[in-house]
């Protein structure tokens, strides 16, 4: 087999038997050849990046004879209506070719117009450095961070499969489409590939399709100094059919690697798409010197003369346009489906009303008392109990009105309280089911997440212990980008967890969370706090929830019903002392027993203590100023802290004179009672502590 510089010189020279100096411009016909139309993308993609003076124009180039071919003979979608539910989806998981989208979004007639294309990576534009979900119409996911694109089509794929087995009847496919994926060598490095493409295999997700380009230049240069996999064999270890060798610049042989992928319905496809970087560029191609920056002026021009591309920038030919063009047959794609579903509706009305649910992932009928009837039972159950397992009896609770619903864990299902009765498993045979086993996957489970969650038909959640979120925290900060509804369950929070040591207690993990922008976080003291959490999770449907919970038992709260309300603002005064607090304590979590025990043992010797229970901080702080001013009065400067995490984020409520009660350090192996007690984590410290503001010299 010729070596990957081999094929990249053969590939050059045949550009060069192409005519280039003196070749044709694009024929003025209606017909254009396949050549031509990937050209036109070509031309594109360098002149926005050339525009920008920043980019990756390498990919779209090296990428543009299959995506041209993709998107013309198979790709199913109306550029019309972007959120057609039957759609074909694509995925550019290799997100920095990100022109090669935008190219083909805009001649195959979506709203992104070819000034949004000169404002390439501009401010404000539709058409920012990489895709962006909600910014640009048809964008299906956002990419960048590799690997996770494909991440996100195995979730995708994973919807289509168990949604068709559960709603589709003999002679009405009205779930039926594939999910495309375009990455590259850097996806395939990215350890979250591995784990996806181990449970599409074993999934046997036969409607995802995957294209490889395989060019073999990342941005440090020729990978094969540290990227010798051999990729056909790696994935077809994994259960996947595999299509090698493919010249990614033959249109044809595309096409016909492509008819082969779909005739395999039972595993996921990998079309392996030898290609040049930057192919056309007399001087940059095949070279990492095209991979992140613009090709030049000079570089530009002579690319065009190579190509044959006899136009100014960013003009492209009415028969170019026509050639592409998706709307009429996306038009009747989509009625063709409308009609369809209209006599699958006829045949099939309770079936097609719980599809039309399951799309809208609404909420049961008197969703309020179903749910503050649980949370106000749970109250009076006054029961000590793991936060854990009150996760679960929300779950309980909760769970089977919610269809939508589907559950996971990275290998600590029961652990993790992510059962509940009536649970179906998610396998090869059983698609449809509510339950996925992600094995020791972290990453791939959040990541997947996030694909069921853009695909529409779910909302996802996960379980594992709170120190493993680390694994999987770039696919959480993607969900919090994406503002998608997906609900993180992380449980052995803290030194709770006792004598697995401290590789297994985060410390530093809650507050890391918490400052990820749009993601709403909850740690909670016991089970009514728990339930309302829940609550607020499955209500937020625009952006995903992380909940907090404990391995350990903690103790119930005494709470009026007012109190119990008052939990779904983030913040609220637990125990109080009349209208005057001298001090404030605040806690969250398993220290919220600390506060309250201190906090009586003050006020029975004359002082005023308040403890104030905040388990969501970020809900806390989108109340209104007088709710807050009125759970912690501005001037009552005498706080206390107590949680057991880092310090650092919490001086912002107890302010310059307060004191915060945590651990800047990592924990200890021992039980959970020992290793409290040896980080200072008592009720003796806490009345310590509030003791110390009443000092002389305290400046209050």
């Amino acid at each position: 087999m010729p070596s990957r510089s081999e094929l990249a010189a053969r590939r050059q020279d045949a550009l060069s038997d192409e005519p280039a100096a003196s070749g044709p411009a694009v024929r003025e016909t209606p017909n254009p050849t396949r050549r031509e139309l990937a050209n036109a993308i070509r031309a594109l993609s360098m002149d926005a990046v050339q525009r920008a003076e920043s980019g990756h124009p390498g990919a779209p180039l090296g990428m543009a004879d299959f995506g041209a071919v993709l998107w013309n003979d198979f790709l199913r979608h109306n550029p019309a209506n972007p959120k057609w539910f039957n759609r074909d989806r694509m995925i550019l998981s290799n997100g920095h070719g990100s022109m090669l989208q935008y190219s083909l979004l805009h001649l195959s007639g979506y709203d992104l117009t070819i000034e949004d294309l000169r404002n390439f990576r501009q401010l404000g534009s539709r058409t920012p450095g990489h895709p962006e979900y909600g910014r640009t119409a048809g964008v299906e996911t956002t990419t960048g961070p590799l690997g996770q694109g494909l991440a996100n089509g195995v979730g995708m794929a994973l919807a289509e499969r168990a949604l068709a087995t559960r709603f589709n009847r003999p002679g009405f496919p009205i779930v039926d489409h594939y999910t495309y994926v375009i990455l590259g060598d850097g996806c395939l490095m990215e350890g979250v590939s591995s784990e996806v493409s181990s449970l599409a295999g074993a999934w046997g997700l036969g409607k995802l399709i995957c294209l490889y380009d395989d060019n073999g230049i990342s941005i440090d240069g020729p990978v094969r100094g540290w990227f010798g996999d051999d990729v056909p064999k790696r994935f077809e270890a994994l259960g996947w059919h595999v299509v090698p060798n493919v010249d990614g610049h033959d249109a044809e042989a595309v096409h016909e690697a492509l008819v082969q992928a779909r005739a395999n319905s039972k595993q996921p496809t990998l079309i392996c798409c030898k290609t040049t970087i930057a192919w056309g560029s007399p001087n940059k191609g095949g070279s990492e010197k095209s991979h992140g920056a613009p090709l030049g002026a000079a570089e530009v021009a002579a690319t065009r003369e190579a190509i044959g591309w006899r136009h100014e920038p960013f003009v492209i030919p009415p028969e170019i346009y026509a050639a592409f063009n998706a709307r009429p047959k996306g038009a009747v794609w989509e009625n063709e489906w409308n009609e369809l579903f209209a006599r699958y509706r006829t045949k099939y009305p309770e079936v097609a009303a719980e599809f039309e649910q399951r799309l809208a992932c609404g909420f049961p009928e008197d969703w309020e008392n179903l749910a503050w009837n649980f949370i106000q039972a749970s109250q009076e159950r006054h029961e000590d109990l793991a936060t854990r397992v009150g996760s679960q009896r929300a779950l309980q609770a909760y769970g089977p009105h919610f269809p939508s619903l589907v559950g996971g864990s990275a290998d600590l299902m029961e652990s993790t309280g992510i059962p509940w009765s009536g649970c179906r498993p998610v396998d090869f045979e059983h698609p449809d089911g509510n339950l996925i086993y992600y094995g020791a996957r972290e990453f791939a489970m959040y990541a997947i997440m996030n694909g069921l969650a853009l695909h529409g038909g779910y909302i996802p959640f996960g379980g594992t212990f709170l120190m493993f979120a680390d694994y999987g925290r770039s696919a959480i900060r993607m969900s919090s980008l994406m503002k998608l509804r997906c609900v993180f369950v992380l449980t052995h929070d803290s030194i709770g967890v006792g004598g697995d040591g401290p590789t297994h207690q985060p410390v530093e993990h809650v507050a890391g969370l918490r400052i990820i922008p749009d993601l709403s976080v909850w740690r909670t003291c016991d089970t009514t706090e728990t339930a309302v959490a829940w609550k607020a999770a499955l209500e937020r449907v625009h952006g995903p929830t992380a909940l907090i919970f404990t391995r350990q038992k903690l103790p119930h709260q005494d709470r009026t019903p007012e109190q119990v309300q008052a939990i779904a603002r983030g913040g609220y005064v637990l125990l109080d002392c009349g209208d005057d607090p001298e001090v404030i304590v605040i806690a969250t979590g398993s220290e919220v027993q600390l506060a309250i025990d201190a906090a009586r043992q003050l006020n029975g010797q004359g002082r005023r203590i308040r403890v104030v229970s905040m388990p969501s901080v970020d809900v806390f702080e989108t109340q209104d100023a007088a709710y807050r001013e009125s759970v912690l009065p501005a001037a009552v400067t005498r706080r206390v802290v107590v949680e057991a995490g880092v310090t650092a984020p919490w001086y912002k409520y107890a302010g310059p004179r307060g004191v915060v009660i945590g651990i800047d350090r990592f924990g200890e192996s021992g039980s959970p009672e020992a290793i409290f007690q040896y980080f200072g984590f008592t009720t003796e410290r806490v009345v310590a502590a509030v003791t110390d503001l009443f000092q002389p010299g305290a400046d209050f």
